[in-house]
């Protein structure tokens, strides 16, 4: 049966489902491996001011928050994400030795609606390696960045 949550709900929801990824029990864990979070790393930044603004990300170790403006109304969301992980996948998979599906076929993702809700979702992702327990700060994880007008936390 299917209900619709107030947003209240589905911020409980998604934390819920967030906390379920950071557990250590989870044991893909190829994004903690440094070449591999770099790759990821230059995969996202590669659109910076070309189809997007990149507002921040965090690379946790198994799954990535990534939080852009778009500037290109010319290609959709899922095409510029389907093109960074298909970039990443390949040269992960390289480092790894391996072949086959690296990322989840789909991606989650949210409409930020206006400032207050920006401020909370930037300090959600900055915040992701801290509630997790991996670091005491937010910019000591290296999977960690946010464009320095949107540091919304020291």
């Amino acid at each position: 049966m299917y209900r619709k949550l107030n947003p209240e709900g589905r911020a409980k929801v998604f934390k819920k489902y967030d906390s379920l990824l950071d557990r250590p029990a989870n044991k893909i864990q190829y994004l903690k491996r440094p070449q591999i979070r770099e790759i990821c790393k230059k995969a996202i930044h590669y659109y910076d001011n070309k189809e997007y603004k990149l507002i921040c990300y965090c690379i946790m170790p198994n799954h990535v928050h990534l939080v852009i403006d778009l500037i290109n109304n010319k290609r959709l969301l899922g095409d510029i994400l389907g093109s960074v992980k298909k970039y990443s996948a390949r040269r992960a998979n390289k480092v790894l030795g391996k072949k086959g599906k690296f990322w989840q076929s789909e991606s989650f993702d949210r409409l930020v609606r206006d400032e207050r809700e920006l401020y909370y979702v930037i300090r959600y992702v900055l915040m992701n390696p801290v509630n997790a327990g991996l670091v005491e700060n937010w910019n000591e994880w290296r999977g960690t960045y946010c464009r320095p007008e949107f540091q919304v936390i020291d």
